[in-house]
């Protein structure tokens, strides 16, 4: 079965069913000398894993990611590799060794029970059908390899991709900007992100994320789901990442984020709003400005700026002709409702029978709030690898010039 690596340069292979007894993934690529702080990315899995927000599926996984190779303890430290979990490792800080990380994260509360009754039924809207067309058989406890449970192994990949970007500035924050007809109206330049992640919904405007909740709860009583969108914004990138013509940033960033469970959309700046503009309405004025450069080694707190020709609305998103622009990094991902509903739905079964379906389990009734950190992840991990691209594009390339 092909289609499980992501990545040129900085690649992440997963593994793992649903109901197994562990899902895991394997990073290859990361540079050696690297820092990781193990806690963030313990907090990161957290964010994502069931039963981290009450508006999502009642699974309760503790979903603590386990280290079996590739990173070694900080010196000084008298903690060894073999930790399990590897996390409570010295401070929860390892050293990359530039070897394959390899970990796993173990499935404690499959209940495969649950999900008797889909084992010759195919739900509507749902990848059982075509997994089953395409393979000839399929794992109907949760979905297996479907499942949106494999996104954890992605999540553990972007943390690390995470803290290699952090390294030249960058950063990536999403977060909840619509649940059904239910929008966030305050500007990108307005929102704060305080507080984000203790906030059901992951919206950042407290308001909005009430009327949100209100949404989803009425939708879960009812037996129905919802859909929505995660929006997210990468500041610090460099001028020039990505690599035309087939590999361009935003061409990679939409692979990567249709490639999440459930997504049916995405845009990038004003994204399908410009198939209904004039080019003198959605062209961005170039500017003459200053960029803020990111240089490791200077002390904490200090600021350093060079001139540099910004653009003044930002409307494409902070991409042109599919690289980096340098400006901030702007785009939504669209979810559309869970398939699995109690309501019921008509269906057919592996005897061509024709069968109402009230479905069981536990399921989300909206998927948003659990996957703006996977949503994160991804785009981690496109940018980490093209950075990594940019460094062999040119002999004299510097980063902190590009910044």
């Amino acid at each position: 079965m092909p289609g499980n690596t992501f990545g040129q340069l900085f690649r992440l292979s997963t593994f793992g069913e649903s109901h197994g007894p562990a899902i895991g993934g394997v990073i290859d690529g990361c540079p050696a000398g690297l820092e990781l702080d193990l806690a963030a990315i313990q907090a990161e899995l957290d964010r994502r894993r069931p039963g981290s927000t009450p508006l999502g599926t009642a699974r309760t996984e503790g979903d603590v990611v386990e280290f079996l190779s590739g990173l070694i303890a900080t010196p000084g430290a008298s903690t060894p590799l073999a930790s399990t979990p590897l996390s409570e490792a010295q401070g929860g800080r390892m050293i990359t060794l530039g070897t394959p990380i390899g970990f796993i994260i173990r499935n404690k509360d499959a209940q495969s029970s649950d999900y008797d009754h889909l084992k010759d039924v195919y739900r509507p809207g749902h990848a059982d059908i075509t997994w089953e067309e395409k393979y000839g058989i399929r794992d109907h406890r949760g979905g297996g390899r479907s499942s949106a449970r494999e996104t954890a192994c992605r999540v553990v990949g972007g943390a690390v991709a995470r803290q290699l970007l952090a390294q030249q500035g960058i950063t990536v924050q999403g977060y909840v900007s619509r649940v059904g007809e239910v929008a966030l109206e305050v500007p990108e330049d307005q929102l704060r992100f305080d507080g984000l992640w203790s906030d059901a919904v992951r919206c950042p405007d407290p308001a909005t994320s009430a009327r949100m909740a209100e949404l989803i709860e009425q939708v879960r009583a009812e037996g129905d789901s919802i859909g929505g969108v995660v929006s997210c914004i990468a500041t610090g990138l460099p001028v020039g990442l990505g690599e035309p013509v087939f590999d361009k940033l935003d061409a990679d960033l939409a692979k990567a984020m249709l490639s999440i469970n459930a997504v049916k959309g995405f845009q990038i700046g004003n994204g399908f709003a410009a198939a209904t503009l004039r080019g003198s309405e959605n062209n961005d004025a170039f500017i003459r400005g200053f960029r803020r450069l990111h240089r490791p080694e200077e002390p904490e707190g200090s600021i350093a700026e060079r001139g540099a020709i910004r653009i003044e609305t930002n409307r494409s998103g902070g991409t042109l002709g599919g690289l980096s622009s340098g400006e901030d990094l702007l785009f939504d991902v669209a979810f559309k409702p869970p398939s699995t509903i109690a309501k019921p739905q008509r269906t057919v079964n592996r005897n061509w029978e024709e069968v109402t379906l009230e479905a069981s389990g536990r399921h989300d009734p909206c998927v948003v709030p659990r996957a703006v950190p996977i949503v994160e992840a991804m785009a981690c991990l496109v940018l980490a690898d093209h950075m990594l691209r940019q460094r062999v594009a040119r002999m004299n390339f510097d980063p902190s010039d590009h910044l």
